[in-house]
């Protein structure tokens, strides 16, 4: 049987703005199990190849496969959509996976008939046994999918999370093209799944767990191996918390040290589970950046988010890994239903205080999966339902306090204010080469002014 899986054409602003497009491990772990099938593998990134819908075309019209699946997350749902249409025109069996399509299952298989089959969370174990009901006919024998079965819609039981990741078969890195930032090239690996957090905004612990589970560290370092192999020295771990078990990444840490890999390397952390142990083995091990979701400067914001953190917690974190020599990135998220413009402020302000190196601001947007899609749901505040809006650089949702135009206007504010201090500008001209200038600003600034920031007091 021959399979192809595809990342639908979409625009995305990491694209648009930073060059570079997030490798989708994903797919690379669902071609692995198809290989493990005997199936016939390929993979189109067409973010990553700037393909087109009739370049897709072309390349499904020429693989033939039996099998098209597709991965997509809220706002490329239909562009997924799309490229189910086409392979269903060629014949093809249909599956669409990814957090969208697990929460809203049902109405992706309504609004598009061309979907034949919905993979719900995670992938790998469903995708294995759906290739073998495809061939039997056996659709009802999958737990975790939803199906059309003629006028009738079925979902069939979830699907227990796979509790000793180690058992699935490595990433087929390969099959993925080359992914740059800059004139480096690099790539990515999940080293663990499910948070035991419920963030307001995440659906992650719905989609793979309240439950951690993280790969062995020779399987981490199995991975990071093939990438370096693959000549890939730069590489993001993409869990959503790298350093929740805190003798593991020490572990992990030094394993790539002994086996003398030449990686270097950025992950995530919260800021509670930040250790100056495990800090100081992971700088050594060449991780170079940390990835803070900080999220508000206001302690009513954060605590209505559910990040049972402290923005005095916040503050000591970032100043002890800039200590230690990290790059640090803060995310930071405004314009939840019930804030005000005082405390979507506090946000930018303590942005402004941190000694960040980058900071990341975005809109509270409510995906499905999430508890803030339920509340916004429940209490009629959703402005659209059309998921290409839901961007997290737009206002979706109604806030009770502020309109949309100054929500939007404080994301603007709260960009400029940050990256265009003089001190600022100053460092990213003598240290970074002038990058946020460069690869940011020279396209947002049009869009940032555009969308109103006159509306703000500016200051800088």
């Amino acid at each position: 049987m021959k399979v192809l899986l595809v990342n639908p054409p979409s625009e995305t602003a990491i694209k648009e703005y930073l060059g570079a497009a997030a490798p989708p491990i994903g797919l690379a772990s669902l071609a692995a199990v198809a290989i493990q099938e005997g199936c016939k593998v390929k993979v189109v990134d067409a973010v990553a190849l700037n393909f087109d819908f009739h370049q897709l075309e072309k390349e499904i019209s020429k693989f033939k496969p039996e099998v098209v699946g597709v991965t997509a997350t809220t706002p490329g749902i239909y562009s997924a959509y799309r490229v189910a249409e086409i392979g269903k025109e060629l014949g093809c069996h249909t599956v669409i996976g990814g957090p969208h399509a697990t929460f809203m299952d049902v109405e992706v298989i309504t609004e598009c008939d061309a979907v034949d089959v919905v993979v719900r969370g995670e992938g790998e174990v469903t995708f294995s046994q759906l290739l073998d009901a495809f061939e039997k006919d056996k659709l009802s024998d999958v737990a975790g999918i939803t199906f059309r079965d003629g006028e009738m819609i079925v979902r069939t039981p979830k699907r227990k999370f796979v509790e000793d990741l180690d058992t699935l078969p490595v990433p087929a890195f390969d099959f993925l093209p080359k992914y740059y930032t800059g004139n480096s090239n690099f790539g990515a690996v999940m080293t663990s799944r499910g948070c035991p957090y419920c963030c307001v905004f995440c659906s992650s612990s719905r989609l793979f767990g309240n439950i951690w589970r993280g790969h062995s560290a020779d399987r981490v370092v199995e991975e990071l191996s093939l990438l370096n192999e693959m000549g890939i020295r730069n590489v993001e771990f993409m869990d959503d918390t790298f350093n929740v078990n805190k003798r593991r990444a020490i572990e992990i840490s030094k394993k790539i040290r002994q086996e003398r890999l030449d990686i270097s390397w950025i992950s995530s952390s919260r800021v509670d589970t930040f250790n100056v142990d495990a800090a100081r083995e992971m700088r050594k091990a060449g991780c170079h950046s940390l990835y803070f979701g900080i999220e508000s400067g206001s302690q009513r914001i954060l605590d209505f988010i559910g990040k049972n953190i402290s923005v005095e917690k916040a503050e000591k974190a970032v100043k002890k890994a800039k200590e230690l020599g990290f790059r640090v990135i803060g995310s930071f998220v405004i314009g939840f239903h019930h804030e005000k413009v005082e405390e979507m402020d506090k946000t930018i302000k303590l942005a402004r205080k941190l000694p960040l190196d980058f900071a990341q601001f975005t809109i509270a947007t409510p995906y499905p999966g999430t508890k803030l899609y339920e509340i916004a749901s429940r209490l009629g505040l959703l402005f659209t339902r059309d998921w290409r809006r839901y961007t997290t650089l737009e206002p979706v949702m109604k806030n009770i306090h502020v309109d949309a135009r100054q929500i939007q206007a404080m994301l603007s504010k709260a960009y400029l204010s940050f990256y265009l201090r003089p001190r600022y500008l100053l460092k990213d001209v003598t240290k970074n080469k002038g990058f946020v200038l460069r690869r940011i600003f020279s396209r947002a600034l049009p869009n940032i002014i555009r969308d109103g920031i006159r509306t703000v007091a500016l200051p800088i």
